[in-house]
């Protein structure tokens, strides 16, 4: 059963998907409100584990910022998804940025918002409309001008090879694939995307159409 918080300052919006997770009976709604320092006060006075997925509204109106929000739910240990109605990309961007998992347009049947919530809680990745319009354009986040060296270091070693098996495939010296990657964490500081873990680089290969799904899936 995952567990999930709904946080969006619409009730009418979370009591819709609160009735679809129950209606679906693989996910269990354990908070339902309108602002993530609620959701955290709860925690603490609750002494309850992080949702395994949020579901956070874009914009709320307690004058919070979505990079914020979206980096103390995920430091809390929860994967966020952004509902949204995504008519700000630089805000979509600056959410998956911080750390979202993906967005689903408040438009979308309720059907595929559940499924996203599934699909999240396995560790994956939202790539949808929504996300590639987010994207689509714009320089900084598509680009850290990677060099073609590191982008094979980086499609490897996020597909799931350890670092030594990068360098034995790639023929270079295991020192040589350990400051490629160390390059690459550099650079995507640099463009406000940091990838401190091996998920991160993941995260950002796909997002750089370094690495597919089904690379990513097959550990090629």
């Amino acid at each position: 059963m995952t567990r999930v918080a709904l946080i969006d300052d619409h009730e009418s919006v979370r009591l819709g998907l609160e009735a679809a997770c129950a209606r679906g009976g693989t996910e269990r709604v354990v908070f339902s409100g309108s602002s993530v320092p609620e959701y955290l006060r709860w925690c603490e006075s609750h002494t309850a584990l992080p949702a395994d997925v949020v579901v956070l509204d874009l914009t709320l109106g307690d004058g919070t910022t979505v990079t914020e929000n979206v980096r103390q739910l995920v430091g809390d240990g929860s994967h966020v998804i952004i509902h949204s109605v995504a008519d700000r990309p630089a805000a979509v961007r600056e959410a998956l940025s911080a750390g979202a998992a993906g967005i689903v347009s408040k438009s979308s049947p309720i059907d595929d918002v559940t499924a996203a919530i599934r699909a999240v809680a396995l560790g994956e990745l939202l790539h949808n409309v929504e996300w590639a319009s987010a994207i689509e354009g714009d320089i900084d986040f598509a680009d850290a001008q990677l060099s073609a060296r590191e982008r094979d270091v980086l499609r490897l070693y996020a597909a799931g090879l350890p670092l030594k098996a990068v360098a034995d495939r790639l023929g270079i010296a295991y020192s040589t694939a350990k400051e490629n990657i160390t390059r690459v964490r550099v650079k995507y500081v640099e463009v406000g995307r940091p990838a401190p873990t091996k998920v991160d680089l993941l995260r950002r290969a796909m997002e750089d159409g370094i690495l597919m799904d089904s690379e990513a899936a097959s550990g090629r």
